[in-house]
């Protein structure tokens, strides 16, 4: 990651470093990413260290500016382009039909097996005292933070994580049988 300027006298670059997280924060807000901003922001990096020098920038940051939104474009473009080959490539291939993806339905036995070991499950869980049970359905079912179980069931974190390993050991050990 690049966090500093070099020295010399690139102003856009110079304006890069100074606004890197501004910059990130433009293009997480836009991407809803904080993956994707990082990307896109290093992507920049590379376009404005790669450039060559056309005389002085007048205005660095609006140039920056310019640039981050041509990289959204692009990415927004390369999008769409990667979605409609693959929709095409369902039709071609006759896994969708008139823009409707088909269920890719598993063999019969398969089906009936994973019922079964749903069913294992749904009892075993259902064997876990209230607080163990409690603590993995909130976690691992409604995906609550540990905080968040810790909040809801009046304890502490410790006794989530506590409870939460104990019922994962408890349903290893039930499932395996």
């Amino acid at each position: 990651m690049h966090d500093r300027p070099p020295d010399g006298g690139d102003a856009l670059l110079h304006a890069y470093f100074e606004r890197r997280a501004n910059l990130v924060r433009f293009f997480a807000a836009r991407t809803g990413s904080l993956a994707a901003a990082e990307d896109l922001a290093q992507d920049l990096y590379l376009k404005v260290a790669g450039r060559e020098a056309e005389g002085e920038v007048q205005s660095p940051v609006a140039m920056l500016y310019r640039m981050a939104t041509n990289l959204l474009l692009d990415r927004a473009r390369g999008e769409r382009r990667s979605a409609a080959r693959d929709g095409a490539w369902r039709e071609a291939t006759g896994s969708a039909v008139g823009g409707e993806d088909l269920a890719q339905e598993p063999p019969a036995d398969e089906a009936v097996a994973s019922r079964q070991r749903l069913r294992q499950l749904v009892e075993a869980v259902g064997e876990l005292p209230p607080q163990m049970q409690r603590a993995f359905r909130l976690h691992k079912l409604e995906g609550f933070s540990h905080a968040e179980t810790a909040r809801a069931m009046g304890v502490s974190v410790k006794a989530v994580e506590k409870h939460i390993s104990g019922a994962l050991k408890a349903l290893t050990r039930r499932l395996a049988r």
